[in-house]
């Protein structure tokens, strides 16, 4: 019995409270929890300072205000093209004799280009000239004949008064004078068609000879002697249609294509400014023709002319050229030496610290960084601001920067 109730008690739940934790175990835990999160403070400081800033960006362009007040109110590019331009061809078919320009080479108006081959040409000359002669004669002996049948008739009425020849007779004679005469009328009216054959020939043999029809510059030369030449194409590759080509330098001028949703900033007369992409750093005065009236519906866009105000070699058909719509023309005083600004979106301007500052991407793609620029603006039109200083044409600058963006941090541009 006393063994079951040993074994009985030391199945019982010992029911003594735990011993209070120590101070020291305590300390120990906490250190090690605030460890932690100053580690993973740390760690999150140092991932986010690494880490770039998305930004929108745009790049400053070059603008002719120097601060006089000739914004741009809209750019816009396109192409030189010349109103007077031509494929010159021969009116007939032939084959080329000579060809007499080349490219580059100036003509002045009539001036001979090429020349045909004139072998039918003068043939069929010759023949109307020799039917002009054979008319011509048969005038001549039609004439003779009505002399001699006009006194004939005048001898015959006598004698008729005089009863010594019969009515009959006189009658026969008079009736041959006016068919002579009626003969007389007609061989004049042949030899009067002969002539006019003879013009029309003397016609086909000039149209072997191909002139300039305007005085211009030759851009093209399509043909070679021996060739075949015809106005109309004749379908394969063996029949020429054109000479050459001519441009007249003095009507160029540039087409640009407007969006319609900017077309209402553009006036006829209204002064333009035209940079040719071959000559970046030469500004042409130009002007407004007109406006076409009709739009693009594959493009969203409206056809502007565009006259240019100088004449310059330099200046040849189908050259890039990119154009500014100026509020007003630029003064008489200012020229290539008044300063000159760059346009960017009123987005790039900021305020910091009472100033106007300006943040541009600076550095490679990888290592992009933001530095910030203290700017002199100018004035705004259509969304744009003019910069006097502090950025260069083709800098990028950054979009609504953000209000933490310090000179120095990270960014990458956004997508377009």
């Amino acid at each position: 019995m006393n063994t079951k109730a040993d074994l009985l008690r030391e199945l019982r739940i010992d029911r003594q409270p735990t011993p209070p934790p120590s101070r020291r175990g305590l300390w120990i835990g906490l250190g090690i929890v605030v460890a932690a999160l100053l580690l993973a403070a740390l760690a999150w400081a140092l991932l986010s300072g690494g880490r770039a800033i998305e930004v929108r960006t745009a790049t400053a362009a070059a603008t002719g205000d120097g601060g006089s007040g000739t914004t741009s109110v809209l750019d816009a590019s396109g192409y030189v093209v010349a109103r007077r331009m031509a494929t010159v061809s021969a009116k007939i078919t032939g084959r080329v004799r000579e060809v007499l320009i080349e490219e580059g080479m100036a003509v002045e108006e009539g001036q001979v280009m090429a020349t045909l081959d004139p072998v039918d040409a003068d043939a069929q000359n010759a023949l109307a000239r020799a039917q002009l002669g054979a008319a011509r004669s048969q005038i001549a002996g039609v004439q003779a004949q009505l002399s001699e049948a006009e006194a004939n008739a005048t001898r015959l009425s006598g004698l008729v008064r005089q009863q010594l020849v019969s009515r009959a007779q006189y009658d026969q004679a008079v009736a041959q004078r006016d068919a002579l005469r009626a003969q007389l009328t007609t061989a004049r009216r042949n030899a009067q068609v002969a002539s006019e054959s003879v013009r029309i020939s003397d016609i086909g043999v000039d149209n072997t000879v191909v002139r300039a029809p305007f005085a211009g510059v030759v851009v093209a030369k399509a043909a070679q002697p021996g060739e075949i030449v015809s106005p109309l194409s004749a379908g394969g590759g063996f029949t020429r249609t054109g000479i050459g080509t001519i441009v007249d330098m003095d009507s160029l001028e540039v087409e640009v294509d407007v969006g319609e949703a900017y077309i209402g900033r553009v006036q006829a007369k209204m002064p333009v400014e035209a940079t040719l992409n071959a000559y970046p750093d030469w500004k042409i005065p130009a002007e407004v023709i007109a406006i076409i009236p009709t739009a693009d519906r594959g493009k969203a866009t409206v056809k502007v002319r565009v006259a240019l105000k100088e004449k310059d070699p330099r200046i040849v058909p189908d050259m890039g050229v990119t154009v500014s719509f100026l509020e007003r023309a630029p003064d008489a005083g200012e020229g290539d030496d008044a300063p000159r600004g760059v346009r960017v979106p009123e987005a790039a301007v900021a305020t910091r610290d009472g100033g106007d500052v300006v943040f541009v991407v600076a550095g490679s793609d990888d290592e992009a960084v933001a530095e910030r620029r203290g700017v002199s603006t100018g004035g705004a039109s259509g969304g744009q601001r003019i910069l006097l200083s502090g950025v260069a044409p083709g800098e990028t600058v950054i979009l609504d920067p953000p209000r933490d963006l310090a000179d120095g941090d990270r960014v990458t541009p956004a997508s377009p």
